[in-house]
């Protein structure tokens, strides 16, 4: 990532930095699609019936980065369900849905401070091989293997927010 652009990635780099910048990319990206929107915006199904929102997507990756960066990774469960109420954010439909129990900057806050500590957490590992403190669908994992399914998890969401964001307002871009 570079300062122009925090969407750019490196071409070069050792096997951490350059999936970090991925997942940093993606984050930045989520980011830029939900910028300069009202709360009201922020909270515009794509099509009806779908209830999928540009602050529900916020609320639930919020609850994806603690889940594995900080539950799984690291056996830490103090944050978990912060707006599910649930310990696993697949099972959390209210993230998605109870769209007025927090304000939508307070999200946007939340969401920035669980990057963060997804960040330290990862950093505080000596390598991409330190495995997880739980197992996934009774299968050890390390935090290469998080880190990968970060990446696919944003960008998954990614392209829900570009599809939100051009229905909200029309903006389009990478």
């Amino acid at each position: 990532m570079t300062e122009e652009d925090p969407r750019a990635v490196p071409l070069s780099g050792d096997e951490r930095a350059m999936l970090n910048a991925f997942l940093d990319a993606q984050r930045a990206t989520l980011e830029w699609k939900c910028a300069a929107l009202t709360p009201e915006q922020s909270k515009e199904a794509a099509s009806p019936p779908s209830r999928l929102t540009l602050l529900g997507l916020l609320r639930h990756l919020t609850e994806v980065e603690y889940f594995w960066l900080e539950y799984i990774l690291l056996d830490r469960a103090g944050r978990l369900g912060m707006y599910s109420g649930v310990g696993n954010p697949v099972e959390g439909e209210r993230a998605w849905t109870d769209l007025d129990s927090h304000p939508a900057d307070q999200v946007l806050q939340n969401w920035k401070e669980a990057c963060a500590a997804s960040r330290r957490n990862a950093a505080s590992l000596p390598d991409l091989d330190s495995p997880a403190a739980h197992r996934w669908d009774d299968e050890a994992v390390n935090l290469r293997w998080i880190t990968v399914h970060m990446i696919r998890e944003y960008a998954r969401h990614t392209g829900h927010a570009d599809l939100l964001r051009e229905r909200i307002d029309g903006a389009t871009g990478e």
